[in-house]
């Protein structure tokens, strides 16, 4: 971990703890997306997803983790990128969003970064992604990707008076 942040060249040796943001980055349809770790409450390897009858196109079942049963969806579906097919490297990022488990399927895990908040471009002007702007809090432009920052309270349609 300590290495990310040290190679980052985001990170301003001399920025406040306060002005700084901890991204899970993920790989979906070759695109690059980042949401704030305090959102995410595990990330766990492919397992058996049972299918719901009468589910919303985009949910692909639930699982059963340690007793809880959580809602998986296809992140792919409602983003409107290319259908693909998830392999040996896909995991499952159980959120916490408020009172709300859901499970998002993505290609692969990227990384975990620090990065500084003055990074983030809170009103871009041309992604070069197909996911609609509504959906896209910001963007951080890594030396080698952009990485596009999800509002999964958008995402998700849920609303919320703690987004932090």
């Amino acid at each position: 971990m300590e290495e990310v942040v040290k190679s980052s060249s985001l990170i301003n040796q001399e920025a406040q703890v306060g002005e700084m943001v901890q991204l899970v980055t993920f790989e979906l349809a070759n695109e690059h997306f980042g949401i704030d770790i305090l959102k995410v409450q595990e990330i766990t390897t492919m397992t058996k997803i049972t299918r719901v009858p009468n589910a919303p196109h985009y949910v692909e079942g639930v699982i059963n983790l340690r007793g809880k049963v959580i809602p998986v969806v296809d992140l792919r579906k409602i983003l409107n990128l290319e259908p693909g097919t998830y392999g040996s490297n896909s995991r499952i990022i159980v959120l916490h969003l408020d009172d709300k488990i859901i499970g998002i399927l993505v290609d692969r895990m990227n990384e975990v970064l620090w990065v500084n908040k003055n990074m983030i471009e809170t009103n871009p002007i041309d992604t070069n992604s197909k996911v609609g702007e509504n959906y896209i809090v910001g963007v951080v432009n890594l030396p080698d990707r952009l990485v596009i920052l999800l509002d999964l309270f958008k995402v998700f349609n849920i609303s919320s008076g703690t987004k932090n």
